[in-house]
């Protein structure tokens, strides 16, 4: 299942496992940062929170041992000389504000704060310690909201704009009616308490780092297989025209061995054909002379009988070299590689035979576009097809299947089919089931062989309803 999510392209592929790779890599490193920033700031997190539930403590203790009438006029005298880095109240009861969700971080301020205030002043003293939104602050025995005050009294202490950092509230009571109320922000770099695992500017560093890798290693690896994309068409093509010029040897050291081998076998491959084709001239030269004097001395013969079965066996011979220089001839032809209008050789091969009463070939389904092709080759591949199911199948029914990917030609007759044990039998030169019929045996495979030269096949099999279907698939990539 996996594998149909797996890119084909060698670029996709290393792009894919560089990408995986990279946040692998950076997400690891990322982790391990992460976490022993985490552990350096809970450290200096609960420091902070101890040094401030200290001073907090302090202040508590300073008021309470102040006489009560002397409360008020010492916060008077705070506020009109600026203040401290809290917010200090006397208040009647305690205030009820919304308190912000505990998170980890907050619930370990809050801990460290209560554990110290109860430390310092006493286990039994109620008191309350919560972390309330700006918005959701109430002041003094009315309950006013933060806005409502003049900013010298609470906002230089509990304004920190633009953010809203969460307030730290503690509410301790000192006597029967007499509550200190005590706002503060936590200190610097502790002002809120909300930052995620990863800083965003970490985040933003693995993805631009990620996309510059990328990108660079795209780049490269383009730059490098533009030579194995040369090297694939050029083996493609191999099966239509051996004699094209070398490729160029460019890229790695391991691409210029793998184009210096191709080039080697693509000559050697020429070179081949080349000395069959001459050596099958040479032996067509050499036996048609002994064949002919042969035939002018069996007319010598006196005895009849001996000379029809001279007769006989040369017209064998005859017979086998005209069609093994028929094989070699259908099969190599030299043709320059250009677009073919397979629909316009259909309708030519099928014309001769629709004025027949009945018709013989019948044609459906189009040809979209032009292949890429020998044009007298694929005539030759097709024909042969057409003329075997026309002589052993009485009547042709040609049904074309195409797309973008490759052309699908069903030649179906109405013979009485192919044993399933003959099916890639027939293939072989000089194998012909109906011996009631002249030929050489050699049309079907010549046809599949200019199939494989055009990277296609040709296949056979019964049909349910009785005849042979013969398949040729050709690829247009």
């Amino acid at each position: 299942m996996l594998t149909r999510w797996v890119p084909r392209s060698l670029l996709a592929r290393m792009l894919l496992l560089t990408l995986l790779a990279v946040l692998l890599a950076q997400g690891a490193s990322a982790l391990f940062w992460a976490s022993s920033l985490r552990s350096s700031r809970n450290e200096g997190l609960q420091s902070a929170a101890h040094n401030l539930a200290y001073s907090i403590a302090a202040s508590v203790r300073y008021f309470s041992l102040l006489p009560p009438g002397y409360r008020p006029l010492v916060l008077e005298q705070l506020r009109n000389m600026g203040g401290t880095r809290f917010l200090v109240s006397l208040n009647e009861k305690r205030l009820d504000m919304q308190a912000l969700p505990a998170t980890a971080d907050r619930r370990a301020v809050l801990d460290s704060v209560e554990a110290v205030l109860r430390e310092r002043l006493g286990t039994h003293i109620p008191l309350e310690v919560e972390f309330v939104r700006p918005g959701e602050l109430r002041l003094f025995n009315g309950g006013l909201a933060l806005k409502e005050l003049p900013r010298s009294w609470a906002h230089y202490v509990l304004s920190f704009e633009p953010l809203e950092p969460p307030v730290l509230v503690a509410q301790i009571r000192i006597g029967e009616g007499e509550w200190v109320y005590i706002a503060t922000l936590m200190p610097a770099p502790y002002y809120s308490l909300d930052e995620p695992w990863i800083p965003v500017q970490q985040a933003l560093f693995i993805v631009f780092s990620s996309a510059f890798l990328l990108l660079f290693i795209g780049v490269l690896i383009r730059w490098q297989s533009r030579p194995l994309k040369r090297l694939s068409n050029a083996a493609r093509e191999l099966s239509l025209d051996v004699h094209t010029p070398p490729l160029p040897e460019e890229g790695a050291q391991e691409i210029r061995e793998v184009t210096r081998a191709f080039n080697s076998m693509r000559e050697r491959i020429a070179r081949h054909l080349d000395e069959r084709a001459q050596l099958f001239s040479a032996i067509s030269h050499d036996l048609r002379t002994p064949i002919t004097r042969l035939r002018l001395r069996a007319e010598l013969i006196d005895d009849e009988q001996v000379q029809v079965k001279l007769n006989r066996d040369l017209d064998e011979l005859d017979l086998l070299v005209r069609g093994a220089l028929q094989c070699v001839k259908d099969t190599d032809i030299h043709e320059n590689v250009e677009p073919v209008d397979i629909q316009a050789l259909l309708e030519h091969l099928v014309d001769p035979y629709r004025y027949d009463d009945p018709p013989r070939a019948a044609l459906l389904g189009t040809v979209h576009k032009p292949l890429l092709g020998k044009p007298l080759a694929l005539k030759r591949c097709i024909g042969n097809l057409l003329d075997n199911a026309i002589k052993y199948g009485h009547r042709a029914h040609l049904q074309v299947e195409d797309d973008e990917r490759q052309l699908v030609l069903y030649v179906d007759d109405e013979g009485p089919g192919v044993p399933e044990q003959n099916l890639e039998q027939v293939f072989e030169p000089h194998v012909r089931l109906a011996s009631d019929r002249r030929g050489y045996g050699l049309g079907l495979g010549i046809a599949r062989n200019l199939a494989h030269a055009h990277g296609g096949e040709v296949v056979l099999h019964n049909r349910r309803e009785g005849g042979l279907r013969v398949t040729l698939t050709l690829p247009r990539a």
